[in-house]
């Protein structure tokens, strides 16, 4: 029986949803095209009608979990500056370090993603595009020629924050880097731009 362009549309939809959960979990390399396919309820040899290669299928993957990312940011900046700072600590916690599936997938398994095929980095790079476009339009000051740079600096850090922190052996030490990145780039530099920044 001859599927529905529907039904075939809502399966590669499935299959990328596995794809993407599952490369967030163990990463690119160590993820097969047959798991995939097992784990959205489907033969292997059905893959080759949805994706020409593993690469193909990976672009997707991370695309869509870019697109997730950013979607839940532009959904809180839309509420105001403030529920974007929060939007943002919330990466910078002891539970999104320890976990593996939410969230940005630059975060993730940026390592990979920096080694991997161009169609694969494209789509992350427009999302990391659209974060910095997100970032200086939620800044209350958006003549100031700096408000990109501390968008760039911001969303660097942040994901440079989490790396580190799920690297160091050390519990002390790795819950240290998230505090000192909540506090040196998601609070202070909100007050600073609207004058508000107290000097001791």
């Amino acid at each position: 029986m001859k599927r529905s362009k529907a039904e075939t549309a809502e399966t590669h939809k499935r299959i990328v949803e596995v794809a993407a959960a599952t490369i967030k979990k163990k990463g690119i390399d160590a993820t097969g095209v047959a798991e995939v396919m097992a784990a959205a309820g489907l033969t292997h040899g059905a893959f080759y009608r949805h994706f020409a290669s593993k690469e193909a299928l990976v672009a997707e993957a991370a695309e869509a979990s870019m697109d997730v990312f950013v979607a839940a940011a532009q959904a809180a900046a839309a509420k105001g500056p403030s529920a974007y700072v929060k939007y943002l600590q919330g990466y910078l916690t002891s539970e999104f370090r320890d976990g593996v599936l939410g969230g940005c997938p630059v975060i993730q398994m940026s390592s990979e993603l920096a080694r991997a095929d161009t169609s694969v980095r494209e789509g992350v790079a427009k999302g990391l595009k659209q974060m910095i476009d997100i970032a200086v339009k939620s800044a209350g000051d958006k003549s100031d020629a700096s408000v990109q740079e501390d968008a760039i600096f911001t969303l660097s850090a942040l994901i440079g924050a989490i790396t580190m922190s799920r690297l160091l052996d050390d519990p002390d030490l790795s819950k240290r880097v998230l505090q000192v990145t909540n506090n040196r780039l998601l609070k202070q530099p909100s007050k600073a731009r609207t004058g508000k920044a107290s000097r001791n």
